[in-house]
C-alpha cells in the first residue's frame, strides 16, 4: 500500500506541476491587467491538438511541431484579447462580463476545433522513449522528469521577468492602476497584448507536455480552466509561484483521492482543497493572511 502512495504521489506532482503552468497563465493575464481568462484551458487543448496536426499531416519532427504550435498558439492569445477582451476593457466593464466573455470565447474555439479536427482524442509520443527510472523502488518515467523540469524552468525565467525587466515592471504596474500606468508612458495595450500572449504559450507548452502522458482532444480545456483556476486561487492569485505549488497540492491531493476513494472523487477533493482555502485562507498560499 506503501509503495501504491508513493507512487500516486509522484504522478499527482506530475499533473500537478502542469496545473501549476496553467494557473501561472492565468496569473500573468491578471498581473497586467487583473483580468480573469477563462479561456485559458483552450489554449492547453490547441497546444497539444496543433503539435499533434504538425507531426501526422506535415510530418515535422516533435521539437519543430511544439515551437510552431506554441508561436501559434501566442498568436491566437493575441487575437483573443484584440477581438474579445480589448472592447470591453476599453469600456471599463465589469469582471463577471470579463469572464463570461471568456467562456463565450472558450466554446467557440472548442466547437471549431470539433469541426475541423473532430471528435477523435489523439496523443503525442514520449519526449524521451527510455525504461522509467528506478529510484529507491519507484518508477520514474522521463515524461515526469521533462514536466518537472520545464516548469522549475518556466517558473525561473517568469520570475526574473516580473522582478527584474522594465517590461514586467511595467505588467505589474498596470495591473495595479491602468491609468497611472499610462500616465507614466507605459503603452498599457501592449501590455495587455503581451500578457495574452505570454499566457497563451503557457498553456500550449502545458498541453504538449501533458499529452504524451494523456490525451487531447477538443472538450479538455474546460476541465484544466477549472484546475489551473483553483490552482491559482489556492496558491495566491496573482503569485506564478504560489500557482505552482498550488497545483502541485492539488494534483497531489486528487491522486491520493482516487487510490483512497476512488476515480469518482477526484474533483471532490479538488473543490474541497478550494472550499477550505476560500474559508481558511482566502489570499492562498503565499498570500499575505488577513
Amino acid at each position: 500500500m506503501f509503495d501504491l502512495v508513493a507512487q500516486s504521489i509522484i504522478s499527482g506532482i506530475g499533473v500537478g506541476a502542469i496545473y501549476g503552468l496553467i494557473g501561472i497563465g492565468f496569473c500573468v493575464i491578471y498581473n497586467a491587467s487583473g483580468i480573469v481568462n477563462f479561456a485559458q484551458g483552450t489554449f492547453v487543448m490547441l497546444g497539444g491538438m496543433l503539435t499533434q496536426s504538425a507531426m501526422t499531416r506535415l510530418g515535422l519532427p516533435l521539437p519543430v511541431a511544439a515551437i510552431i504550435a506554441i508561436a501559434l498558439v501566442a498568436i491566437s492569445g493575441i487575437v483573443l484579447e484584440r477581438i474579445v477582451v480589448r472592447p470591453l476593457w476599453n469600456r471599463g466593464s465589469t469582471m463577471f462580463v470579463m469572464i463570461l466573455a471568456t467562456l463565450a470565447a472558450q466554446i467557440v474555439i472548442e466547437r471549431m476545433t470539433l469541426i475541423i479536427a473532430g471528435d477523435q482524442p489523439r496523443t503525442l509520443p514520449v519526449f524521451t522513449d527510455l525504461p522509467p527510472l528506478r529510484i529507491f523502488g519507484f518508477a520514474i518515467n522521463f515524461q515526469f522528469l521533462w514536466i518537472v523540469g520545464c516548469s522549475a524552468l518556466i517558473i525561473f525565467l517568469l520570475g526574473l521577468f516580473f522582478s527584474s525587466t522594465k517590461t514586467g515592471k511595467a505588467m505589474r504596474a498596470c495591473s495595479i492602476n491602468r491609468d497611472a500606468a499610462a500616465l507614466q508612458g507605459i503603452p498599457v495595450s501592449r501590455m495587455l497584448a503581451l500578457a495574452f500572449a505570454i499566457s497563451a504559450a503557457l498553456g500550449a507548452v502545458a498541453g504538449i507536455l501533458i499529452t504524451p502522458t494523456q490525451y487531447t482532444a477538443f472538450n479538455v480545456g474546460v476541465p484544466f480552466a477549472i484546475s489551473g483556476f483553483i490552482a491559482a486561487i489556492v496558491g495566491g492569485f496573482g503569485s506564478p509561484l504560489g500557482a505552482f505549488a498550488g497545483g502541485i497540492l492539488l494534483g497531489v491531493a486528487q491522486a491520493l483521492a482516487i487510490v483512497f476513494l476512488g476515480a469518482a472523487f477526484k474533483n471532490v477533493a479538488a473543490l474541497s482543497i478550494l472550499l477550505l482555502f476560500l474559508f481558511v485562507r482566502p489570499s492562498g498560499i503565499l498570500g499575505s493572511a488577513k
